[in-house]
């Protein structure tokens, strides 16, 4: 998995599948929301998401009040989403 950071987007490349990807992700994300309570997650090619990153996400739009705005251009990872029910919670949109 690869990431690529602007101030407030942050584009993940490949899939997300281990608990290192997760935390390259968390800390990423974390140095943003210092600055930012809005982030746009482009997730280009990953089939799925851990439910370590979804409960991470879950924590920044719940608790922390920071909007996420998710573009995903996987239809299996955008059918995922729909079936957690996470498509108005990270404001989902097909890429």
């Amino acid at each position: 998995m690869e990431l690529e950071v602007s101030s407030n987007t942050i584009v993940i490349k490949g899939n997300i599948k281990s608990i290192n990807d997760f935390q390259n992700i968390k800390q990423r994300v974390d140095a943003m929301t210092v600055e930012n309570k809005l982030i746009n997650i482009n997730i280009l090619d990953s089939l799925s998401i851990t439910s370590s990153v979804i409960g991470y996400f879950n924590k920044l739009v719940l608790k922390d009040n920071i909007d996420i705005y998710m573009n995903v251009k996987n239809e299996q990872l955008l059918n995922l989403l729909e079936d957690l029910n996470l498509i108005s919670t990270f404001k989902v949109k097909r890429s």
